[in-house]
């Protein structure tokens, strides 16, 4: 096996991004985040920005609550109305997420790459976790949301990034039997749980061919 793509979905503060830039760094593989919307903006030609946007609309809006958009794999032409939806701009980014699995091996956090990969043979995904406390503490120590974080915030920031899978997903996010991996990042730190993903990588893929591992 030449690639291999490691999906990380994570609460906030659980130091999810930090462990995936430092896994792609020890592996020598690409880390994908908010690249995949400079990529989908390329791929398509809408203007970056309106990617982000649509994430903030989302936030604020009750439908995003109720509706339900699930992905199912096709993007819509630019003749069509719908071109700049919310759904075809998710669509986008689903297609560069597909894409990147196919050509080469990295890392990609959040945005629901578990589930757009979840066919793919050469796809594990993780999920990394930790107490409320902890990640609040590791959110201040970042000095995240302008050093003004609280435990009120941390939990809206994970409620919205539940409702945003569910959105698109139909699946529950905290749901287990998601994910390949689940490592509480509060019990072993950081380099423990890059070290517990390696270790899975040995098992799950011996053909995985990587110098580092």
């Amino acid at each position: 096996m030449k690639n291999l793509v490691i999906t990380i979905a994570r609460y906030y503060g659980s130091g999810g991004r930090t462990i995936g830039q430092m896994l792609a760094k020890d592996l020598g593989i690409n880390y994908y985040d908010k690249e995949i919307l400079k990529l989908a903006s390329e791929d398509s030609g809408i203007n970056e920005a309106m990617f982000a946007k649509a994430d903030e609309k989302l936030k604020g809006s009750q439908l995003f609550r109720i509706m339900r958009k699930q992905y199912h794999g096709e993007v819509i032409p630019p003749e069509s109305r719908d071109f700049l939806s919310n759904q075809n701009l998710f669509n986008y980014q689903a297609k560069v997420i597909q894409e990147l699995a196919e050509e080469e091996s990295c890392i990609i956090i959040g945005r629901c790459a578990d589930y757009i990969l979840r066919d793919k043979e050469n796809m594990m995904s993780v999920f990394v976790y930790a107490s409320p406390a902890y990640c609040l503490q590791q959110a201040k120590l970042r000095g995240a949301n302008g050093g003004r974080t609280t435990m009120k915030y941390v939990d809206d920031v994970n409620k919205y990034r539940a409702d945003y899978i569910k959105y698109y997903t139909g699946r529950d996010w905290n749901d287990v039997r998601n994910y390949d991996l689940c490592i509480n990042s509060g019990k072993v730190g950081f380099e423990g749980t890059m070290q517990a993903i390696k270790d899975y990588i040995k098992i799950r893929f011996p053909e995985y061919e990587n110098p580092n591992l």
